[in-house]
């Protein structure tokens, strides 16, 4: 016959590996995922944007951390379709100029998607893709305001890294790059300024990136990227490649050149 101490212990001994199994499972949960796939959404921009030579270099700056799995789709309309629910993270990199913006059906999807979990990553321009979409700016966190003065005039400027704790800059270093400053956006919703410039017109200090949370999304904005030498410009490249990765749900790692710089 089992005595009541033995059942007591046996009683215990169950409740604790149940606690470890399901602390265990709770754990491998919140890992971080391995694999995203990445939507880069192109096809039309302003005529001063070549998105035939600056989709495919955005790609293949992405496509360096080897866990970004990229496609890129030549029509904005594809957001028409439930399809975008297929992927991590979706890269806006068009701005319908003189043409209709994708619809109302466009619109809830990506709202969905984003409000739902999904990540978003708005480039340059795409700043301006949905302008006649309020919820918009509360997505993108700042939009095109066709009413401010556009930009500095193509030039070097410096970027600064304004915060140093978050994952997408942590470790970055200032740089030099070659691009238009924009000093047109707008928005006063509450946002994470990763990184600033200074204009050499106006003097004032504008946000070149930024993050801000939609629902259960994430949502890193970065204001560089005119031309394939501004997005492969190492460091803004850094910069694009781990502002997806944060938003796609992956892990930021450092690239494999950052990693040698360290330990040199």
């Amino acid at each position: 016959m089992i005595s009541l101490r033995k059942i007591t212990v046996l009683f215990a001994s169950v409740l604790l590996i149940l606690a470890a199994t399901t602390g265990h499972k709770s754990a491998m949960g919140a890992e971080k995922k391995q694999t995203a796939n990445v939507l880069l959404v192109t096809g039309i921009d302003h005529p001063a944007h070549n998105w035939r030579q600056t989709a495919p270099a955005l790609a293949k700056v992405l496509r360096t951390d080897p866990r970004m799995q990229v496609r890129v789709v030549e029509d904005p309309h594809f957001l028409d379709s439930s399809a975008v629910h297929r992927y991590d993270v979706v890269v806006l990199h068009f701005m319908s100029w003189e043409q209709p913006t994708p619809g109302a059906k466009a619109r809830a999807n990506l709202r969905e998607y984003v409000h739902g979990g999904k990540g978003l990553f708005i480039v340059h321009f795409g700043c301006g893709a949905f302008r006649d979409w309020p919820e918009f700016g509360n997505l993108a966190g700042r939009v095109w305001d066709p009413k401010k003065r556009a930009h500095d005039p193509h030039g070097r400027f410096r970027v600064n890294i304004t915060d140093v704790d978050h994952p997408i800059t942590r470790g970055m270093q200032a740089f030099e790059t070659g691009d238009e400053l924009y000093t047109c956006l707008a928005g006063d919703l509450p946002v994470d300024v990763l990184a600033t410039a200074r204009s050499k017109v106006d003097g004032k200090i504008y946000p070149m990136a930024f993050v801000l949370n939609y629902g259960k999304g994430r949502v890193f904005h970065n204001a560089l990227g005119h031309d394939v030498k501004a997005i492969t410009n190492p460091k803004a490249a850094e910069l694009f490649r781990r502002g997806c990765a944060w938003a796609a749900g992956l892990a930021v790692v450092p690239s494999s050149a950052e990693q040698t710089a360290t330990k040199e």
